[in-house]
């Protein structure tokens, strides 16, 4: 896990938030959906949405720095889309999913386009996630990547610049899902042709449309922030690179933006220690705590309402 680091916010009393190091004995949940609503409305807005609650206060981790509040928000964004059969989408609002894209080419098909990391072994290699054989749910991911990043931004930004010391991979994920929509948009014009013409059909690329505009809006919200990734950079030049950016252009209706502030940030360096990425959640855990089951990332469902409870 992220190592815990005393915060004292603006608006929540440092003897309200000493909690969060009690937390270690006790329930930082209240206290985490309270730093929610303060500072990250969209996020809080999901927890409000949600109607089994437990199930989003199960994804909190009272030894987190953010309180795996960037991964709650993650996951209940899987699990109303799932309800709802509509992608929530930042900023309110939702987008019906667009089911005829289930018969596009499979994601699979880029994977030889990255190098080997866990983003691409856990979204885009057979076997381990439906993203990887049917492109709504590489969508599906993307949108949620996209709550991920704003709720830890909005979070981050609540803290002071002498509080912002952890190393953290927030912007991994955006930016892994970022790349493999782009790049599988390029592939689909090069060599794909029933699903390139069904990329620019009205509703899908309405659809695209605005589950990139929003990607991008907020990853270019997070460039400023030191220490906010670990393989962003790699994955942000990838999806920069003309070809992707020129097959996009042709689905969005104007020319992508490219986060480019983001590849010139320089991490802040701490005490020397790297971030063990062991999985691609949003947050660096360390390499002996035992991982926690992420639903939305395997193959078929999540777990029952009962297994919450």
């Amino acid at each position: 896990m992220r190592r815990l680091r005393s915060i004292c916010f603006a608006a929540l009393s440092c003897a309200t938030l000493s909690t969060a190091s009690a937390a270690q004995a006790g329930d930082c949940r209240q206290v985490a959906i309270e730093r929610l609503r303060a500072f990250a409305p969209e996020g809080f807005a999901i927890y409000q949405k949600i109607a089994d609650k437990t199930f989003f206060l199960n994804w909190i981790a009272c030894d987190e720095a953010q309180l795996g509040l960037p991964t709650a928000v993650h996951e209940s964004v899987h699990y109303l889309t799932a309800e709802t059969d509509a992608f929530p989408l930042v900023n309110g609002g939702q987008l019906k999913r667009p089911h005829d894209v289930s018969a596009f080419f499979a994601p699979s098909l880029i994977a030889a386009k990255f190098k080997a990391n866990d983003f691409v072994a856990t979204y885009l290699r057979p076997g381990r996630a439906s993203s990887s054989t049917d492109f709504l749910y590489l969508l599906d991911e993307l949108n949620a990547y996209t709550h991920d990043l704003n709720t830890a931004v909005n979070l981050s930004r609540a803290r002071g610049p002498a509080e912002q010391g952890d190393e953290v991979d927030h912007r991994d994920g955006l930016a892994a899902l970022m790349a493999f929509v782009a790049l599988y948009a390029e592939r689909a014009e090069e060599s794909e042709p029933t699903t390139w013409s069904g990329l620019l059909a009205p509703r899908v690329a309405k659809t695209v449309s605005e589950l990139w505009g929003r990607a991008e809006a907020v990853m270019a919200s997070s460039c400023g922030i030191p220490n906010f990734g670990t393989q962003d950079k790699s994955f942000i030049r990838q999806f920069c690179q003309a070809k992707p950016q020129a097959s996009l252009q042709k689905i969005l209706g104007r020319a992508p933006v490219c986060p480019a502030a983001c590849l010139t940030s320089t991490p802040v360096a701490r005490d020397g220690r790297p971030p063990v990425d062991t999985m691609p959640t949003g947050s660096v855990r360390d390499a002996a705590a035992p991982l926690r089951p992420f639903w939305s990332r395997g193959i078929g469902r999540g777990p029952s309402r009962s297994e919450h409870q």
